[in-house]
């Protein structure tokens, strides 16, 4: 049994994880949101009748049942991002109906629902980041990845670019090898990819990849650093400015905490809420933590004005992801699913600044690295 569980315990990062991952993610939204927007234009419909309920949880789970099935029966490499997408709708699915089971009398629209859905996505995305960040350099990663890529030859798919990487990864395990037995395959491995044995087929990139790189050309004809910093500015400072209103009615709440609790109760009656003390006084906490963020948010946009863009794109940063990662579980628990649509904005203005800095910040360093001067732009 020691000897079992000393092979399987360091676990190896697949190859392409990341790219898995951000397909579960997008899936995941898709179903979710698509879920409850197909369920609001449709009057909430129900499969079955009398005794029977086919509630989607149903499709969910088989969802989840086929997506572990095809990574087991099938050894080809489309069943990984198969099982992405799979998994991230059966997922989705799934979770939608969280409120009927913690609920006793199966309230599919409890309040907390939509704070746990947007926490769970949260905290996918989170593993996501971490995965991303992770940057494995031993040689039994890099056998395990070449061993994975060996399929493309399987397939009869290996083209150029695929094979030097094959080879790269190789080398680094015959040069950096823990074990004889490892280098001893990976010169076996490097002497089959250098014989005639091997065919290589031109470079044809696939339908997505076309689509990608069509995207990326068209993002850059379309937004230039001009263009894109001042649709920054505009998004940092519209979304900041809200905080001018904000801090008012916060003021308010600490000077006259009658009438604004009154005020509060009435929001919460209209959101479906009972009017609690408790409540009120989150909202208030929700009011507090958006001022924080949205000031964080006009500070970026101040220095981004100013030509101080690292200095904005960090203020606007971390403006977006205290919103999307802490304020916007107390926005879902208020207003419910009604919050999808800022969240998104928010989003998207977040990846705007992630590309703004690679894009332009991160490329402008190393320029200057390059040059000799050291000194970033």
């Amino acid at each position: 049994m020691a000897r079992f569980l000393s092979g399987i315990r360091r676990p190896v990062k697949r190859a392409e994880a990341s790219r898995y991952l951000i397909l579960v993610l997008v899936s995941f939204a898709v179903s979710v949101v698509g879920t409850r927007l197909f369920l609001e234009l449709t009057g909430y419909p129900q499969l079955g009748g009398g005794t029977l309920h086919i509630a989607h949880v149903l499709w969910g789970g088989l969802l989840l049942f086929v997506a572990t099935l095809v990574p087991l029966t099938w050894a080809n490499r489309w069943t990984y991002p198969a099982t992405a997408v799979l998994s991230g709708l059966g997922v989705g699915l799934f979770i939608d109906e969280v409120g009927k089971f913690i609920t006793q009398n199966n309230d599919y629209f409890y309040p907390f629902a939509a704070p746990i859905i947007y926490a769970f996505f949260l905290l996918t995305a989170l593993i996501y980041i971490q995965v991303r960040r992770l940057r494995p350099s031993s040689a039994r990663y890099e056998l395990y990845s070449a061993l994975d890529g060996l399929m493309e030859v399987l397939d009869r798919d290996l083209d150029a670019e695929e094979h030097a990487l094959l080879e790269s990864r190789l080398r680094y395990v015959a040069d950096n090898a823990e074990h004889p037995d490892q280098a001893q395959l990976a010169m076996a491995l490097l002497a089959f990819l250098a014989s005639d044995a091997v065919r290589l087929v031109p470079q044809n990139p696939g339908p997505l990849d076309r689509w990608v790189a069509r995207v990326r050309a068209y993002e850059r004809r379309l937004f230039t650093r001009a263009r894109l910093r001042w649709l920054l500015i505009l998004a940092l400072g519209l979304t900041g400015a809200v905080a001018l209103s904000e801090l008012v009615t916060l003021g308010v709440a600490l000077t006259t905490p009658d009438i604004v609790l009154s005020q509060l109760a009435e929001s919460l009656v209209a959101s479906g809420l009972s009017p609690t003390p408790a409540y009120a006084l989150w909202s208030i906490v929700r009011l507090a933590l958006e001022v924080l963020a949205d000031m964080l948010l006009l500070a970026g946009s101040f220095y981004m004005l100013r030509g101080q863009e690292e200095r904005g794109v960090m203020f606007g940063t971390l403006g977006f992801l205290m919103l999307l990662t802490t304020v916007n579980l107390l926005v879902f628990f208020f207003d419910q699913f009604r919050a999808v649509s800022v969240t998104l904005f928010q989003l998207t203005a977040l990846l705007g600044l992630v590309r703004y800095r690679q894009r332009f910040l991160a490329e402008a360093g190393a320029a200057s690295i390059r040059a000799g001067t050291g000194v970033r732009t």
